[in-house]
């Protein structure tokens, strides 16, 4: 097998549909399954499902699960069924997010929870939790099952760690990194995994894809923190500094209050505790002063790289590029 260095990259990783053409009739059966199993006797709960699920997410959960069964060779049809849980599992916890934060603006439109209020969107991510455990049953693997099973009750105690943290301007960013690996990295490695442990009897492979899925959600939400900083509402579907707003001792924030300034890390102890977006401009100064952006970027970068270096146990082909220039997509977003 050729080395890395030796190959020249044929998919670009700012060229995200690049990547989805490659499994773009796997995509279609997912985007024909996910709707077939959203019915209900309920009218309001297909209408709340579908709004939030026809949202213009980039579904890179699914996109990993598909990608990393074709990298493996597997021939079935049970990835696409795996793809769409991942979906539903998903949306579920976005319904749940968005009420526990307030958020009234995800992907650039209104959240379910402002367009319904707060009751339907709970009961209806409810909802798409149990149809998405249905379906892991109708899959009949019951270690897939397991993993789907152990990183649900996870993301559930990452949700709450989260909010337990809210307005602390003493989370350590040891503390911080398990938020994030619980409440953001725990589906993105159950996808790769289970993906993994369908598609393959190797446990090796299983578990180099588990990391896989674990490096590429931490880095992927060290982007996303480094983007409330640095981005712009237009890019990231939010506002700028909501963050900030919603308490939430993020990366950058707690960067700049160990390593700022007296003053700067005061502002941003201050505006944190209060949860004061009106503070938002001393904060972004506070932040950039301190090297926080150039450091959380930093970070986002060698996670990236670390997902990349457990591909080596696979294949090369077509998809494991693509599941390196994934890794490269989720940096390339900090421009």
């Amino acid at each position: 097998m050729p080395s890395n260095a030796a190959r020249a990259p044929r998919l670009d990783a700012t060229d995200l549909s690049a990547i989805y053409r490659l499994v773009a009739s796997d995509f279609q059966q997912v985007n024909a399954l996910i709707p077939h199993h959203l019915t209900s006797e309920v009218s309001l709960v297909e209408e709340i499902g579908e709004y939030i699920l026809q949202s213009g997410g980039k579904r890179l959960r699914p996109l990993i699960v598909l990608l990393v069964a074709r990298c493996c060779g597997y021939g079935g049809t049970d990835h696409v069924r795996l793809a769409a849980i991942i979906e539903f599992l998903h949306t579920a916890t976005l319904l749940h997010d968005d009420v526990v934060d307030g958020s009234q603006l995800r992907r650039g439109v209104p959240t379910a929870n402002a367009h319904w209020d707060n009751a339907p969107s709970v009961l209806v991510g409810d909802f798409l939790y149990s149809r998405a455990f249905q379906l892991m049953v109708d899959l009949d693997r019951m270690d897939i099952l397991t993993i789907l099973a152990d990183a649900t009750n996870i993301i559930a105690e990452g949700e709450v760690l989260q909010l337990d943290n809210v307005g602390n301007a003493d989370l350590t960013e040891e503390a911080y990194m398990e938020v994030v690996r619980c409440k953001t990295a725990l589906l993105f490695q159950a996808s790769a995994h289970t993906a993994g442990v369908l598609a393959t009897e190797t446990p090796s492979v299983a578990e180099a894809m588990r990391d896989y899925g674990l490096y590429f959600g931490l880095g992927y939400q060290l982007v996303d923190d480094w983007l409330d900083y640095e981005g712009d509402s237009a890019v990231m579907g939010k506002n700028v500094g909501d963050d900030l707003a919603e308490g939430k001792a993020t990366l950058p924030l707690i960067h700049a209050m160990k390593h700022g300034v007296e003053d700067d890390a005061t502002t941003v102890r201050r505006a944190l505790t209060s949860r004061n977006a009106r503070e938002l401009g001393p904060v972004l100064q506070a932040v950039r002063r301190s090297g926080a952006l150039d450091y959380t970027r930093q970070r986002a970068q060698a996670f990236a790289g670390l997902a990349v270096d457990t591909l080596a146990v696979l294949p090369w082909n077509i998809y494991r590029e693509a599941l390196e220039a994934l890794a490269g997509f989720a940096v390339a977003r900090m421009h």
